[in-house]
């Protein structure tokens, strides 16, 4: 079988498949992407980190009533059109994490962290840690907020429970 030659050094040659040519390509490819995504993600992580601590300046506590709680798209989410227009490509296909609320004698819609979404109580009055239009953290919660045991469960296990009670079975442990 011949093989392709690859010269070494002056004077020494090396007979090497194929397919072994191939596999160290491939190989010195994905070691080239992976230390070019280490690099992409320690700026990233830079980027982030002034971020946090621009949003942390200019942060304020308010109270507001939040109407409505929704994930939608840049276009539909009410948000003012300079925002819309300084949002990069790539977000405004995104659904983000809106909350209309009562702030003061205003209406508005706001951005919520994605971490904390899900906490935000629909119809009641919140104290609310804002920076500019995105909702950093929601401290004081009036009213009766559900719980980790009151909230409804989700998933396969969720809906056996529901048929078992339908049926008047004893649910299985």
């Amino acid at each position: 079988m011949n093989y392709p030659v690859i010269l070494l050094a002056a004077g020494i040659f090396l007979e090497v498949p194929v397919h072994l040519i191939v596999m160290l390509v491939i190989l010195a490819a994905l070691i080239g992407a992976i230390v070019a995504l280490y690099f992409i993600g320690k700026k990233a992580e830079k980027k982030q980190a002034e971020q946090e601590e621009q949003l942390a300046q200019y942060k304020q506590t308010i109270s507001m009533l939040v109407i409505d709680k929704k994930r939608l798209k840049l276009q539909d989410s009410g948000l003012p059109a300079m925002v819309t227009e300084q949002m990069p490509w790539y977000g405004r296909f995104q659904k983000l994490p809106i909350v209309k609320a009562k702030v003061g004698p205003k209406v508005m819609s706001l951005i919520c962290d994605d971490k904390i979404f899900d906490d935000v109580p629909v119809k009641k009055e919140v104290k609310a840690v804002v920076s500019g239009i995105y909702i950093m953290e929601v401290k004081g919660l009036h009213g009766k907020n559900r719980t980790a045991a009151q909230a409804p469960k989700k998933g396969f296990r969720a809906w056996v429970e529901k048929l078992q009670e339908k049926a008047g079975a004893k649910p299985v442990k």
